[in-house]
């Protein structure tokens, strides 16, 4: 496919993802096979484990949205880097909602075949979501 093609099912993916369609934002990015370099704790492989995950994420945070700061791409590669946000409703990783909203930045790379993404690499600001849902024991000496 073509940098373009392959720009507009990152896209049409975000698109998705951000009006709740988590599961068809994920099958649409993702091939069946694909590879997360970058597993979330209990992640399992492939389109299944990211939809797992995926899934629980927009439970814990149901108004979930990922906004694109910057795309590049070429015949194979695109990277996002992007703002990521939402509100802490529903459990998520055993972590009862807190009520708070957190907003982050995180960059990620993925390597297409054939329309979809087959690997991915990312980065997310885990400290700053930790941090902002006052999650993260912070101790002062």
């Amino acid at each position: 496919m073509s940098r373009e093609g392959n720009l507009a099912v990152l896209r049409r993916a975000v698109e998705l993802i951000n009006s709740g369609d988590v599961g068809n934002g994920v099958r649409t990015l993702f091939a069946e096979t694909a590879v997360d370099h970058d597993l979330a704790p209990g992640q399992g492989p492939g389109r299944e484990g990211l939809l797992e995950f995926f899934g629980a994420l927009a439970a814990g945070f149901p108004d979930l949205r990922l906004v694109p700061r910057h795309l590049s791409a070429d015949e194979e590669h695109v990277s996002m880097a992007f703002t990521v946000s939402g509100t802490h409703r529903g459990k998520f990783n055993g972590v009862a909602p807190t009520g708070r909203r957190f907003e982050v930045s995180g960059v990620e790379i993925f390597r297409f075949a054939d329309g979809q993404a087959v690997e991915r690499w990312g980065l997310i600001d885990d400290f700053g979501i930790l941090t902002q849902l006052d999650l993260l024991p912070l101790t002062h000496h």
